[in-house]
């Protein structure tokens, strides 16, 4: 007696009624009947290509099954719901072999005698074709996808994005509010768990109206579709055919700070305001922070391996921390401050560096296709290659660099609004405004026996 394990599977299952499965198993079912087979269980993978590799559950629970002695026969709809792929034919019937059912294969198209070299031959031609048709057909989507990509317009599908209304064509205000908002504060230099943190407090909901994550946010912020971009494969090619919620050079400025690998991601909030600021006055290396015995926090010039510093110089966090603050916001109520933030030089430069990493890329991806296509040869590519990465990677740090005034424009000239609510700003927030105003801080050594905070010992220097 055989006993069938009838397999079914659908590539794509949009409305999720599970309709085109059902009629393969009823013509399976039916096939069992007119064979005199008996029906011993039923595998269905809905919705999961068998062309794009991704793991098939009951296809491989019935390629156990077979293993397993459960089940001596096979019925498909047609063989190609088996396999499109010919590395997974040949398993398959590998696997018939070891459990001695290679004559039991059918398809409701007819018998693939899988214990003949013929009915091999069949199956393999067959599994050929199959293949060749889904290398076709995926040709085809990815140049369809191509083709509405490069005329700006939205792929559709997927879940409404934040800030649009459904279709992804018109802004949604209520909510581009927040996405301003949020790009402001990234720029700034505030951390997106504070950024989530807030909105969730005040009941912000996201786009499925649940609560925020930083992952989310951070998706949201490095999109270039916020900025009125369209982008395909992580590359932006060609402005979009919705509006934007920020300018592009913002939507870059964003891109550059938040995949910078420097970009602190773990989660443990910092104590030290001023880390990565001072340079010791011996050797010139950066300060690291490091409490003594008793807990008084302090910035040392660190010695030892992996370390590179003197060892020679440290100085007490507490009161430098708090000169370095009335510093930077008496700083902000000066003219040099005004007079190098004035008009939109900033916001120049910004779209300038931005053309420049779009340039880069292009390049980039022109060289991939001149490679791909035979063009230049494989020396040609890494030669040309290396320079634009580097004037690529050049370009994404400038940006990441001009976000810095963002986190200051709203407070040049009025100093004492920042003063007024400093502590109320989280520690990023801070580190932020003086970073945006003091490029590093040269700490020279202490005056031999004189153990009070000495002001002369620390050289700003000011990034306007």
């Amino acid at each position: 007696m055989i006993h069938a394990g009838i397999y079914a599977r659908i590539s794509s299952d949009r409305d999720g009624d599970g309709l085109a499965v059902g009629r393969q198993l009823v013509d399976c079912e039916a096939k069992a009947a007119e064979n005199g087979w008996a029906v011993a269980d039923r595998y269905v993978d809905s919705d999961i290509s068998a062309y794009s590799g991704k793991d098939r559950p009951e296809y491989r629970r019935l390629i156990a099954d077979i293993d397993a002695g459960l089940v001596n026969g096979v019925i498909v709809y047609n063989l190609d719901r088996l396999h499109r792929q010919p590395r997974e034919l040949e398993e398959f019937i590998d696997v018939c072999r070891r459990a001695r059912i290679e004559g039991n294969l059918a398809s409701c198209q007819g018998y693939v005698d899988l214990a003949t070299h013929h009915g091999v031959l069949t199956a393999r031609l067959l599994g050929a074709v199959s293949a060749m048709e889904s290398d076709d057909k995926s040709r085809r989507i990815q140049r369809k996808h191509e083709e509405i990509a490069q005329a700006g317009r939205p792929s559709g599908g997927g879940s409404r994005p934040y800030g649009f209304e459904p279709g992804g064509l018109t802004i949604r205000e209520s909510e581009a509010v927040v996405v301003r908002e949020c790009a402001r504060r990234a720029l700034a230099g505030e951390s997106l768990r504070s950024i989530t943190t807030s909105l969730n407090e005040r009941g912000v909901p996201s786009s499925t109206g649940g609560s925020w994550a930083p992952q989310t946010l951070r998706r949201m912020l490095i999109s270039a579709r916020i900025g009125g971009m369209r982008e395909h494969n992580g590359e932006i090619v060609a402005e979009a055919a919705w509006p934007a919620i920020i300018s592009p050079s913002e939507s870059a400025q964003l891109r550059a700070t938040l995949t910078d690998e420097n970009r602190r991601t773990n989660r443990s909030a910092r104590r030290y305001l001023l880390t990565r600021l001072l340079r010791c006055g011996h050797c010139g290396q950066t300060l690291v922070s490091r409490p003594t015995a008793d807990g008084t926090r302090c910035y040392v010039c660190a010695k030892g391996p992996g370390s590179g510093g003197c060892g020679r110089l440290s100085v007490r966090a507490d009161p430098l921390e708090e000169f370095v603050v009335h510093a930077v916001l008496y700083r902000l109520d000066s003219p040099e401050m005004a007079r190098a933030l004035n008009g939109s030089a900033e916001d120049h430069d910004a779209e300038r560096v931005r053309l420049e990493v779009e340039e880069a890329r292009a390049q980039l991806a022109e060289l991939a296709h001149d490679w791909g296509e035979r063009i230049i040869t494989r020396q040609e590519w890494l030669a040309a290659r290396q320079p634009i990465e580097d004037r690529l990677q050049f370009a994404q740090k400038r940006l990441a660099n001009l976000s810095h005034t963002s986190a200051i424009g709203d407070y040049v000239g009025n100093g004492d609004a920042l003063r007024e609510r400093w502590e109320e700003l989280p520690l990023t927030g801070q580190q932020a405004v003086v970073a945006a105003v003091v490029d590093h801080l040269v700490v020279k050594p202490g005056r031999r026996g004189y153990n009070r905070f000495d002001p002369s010992r620390f050289e700003p220097v000011w990034r306007a």
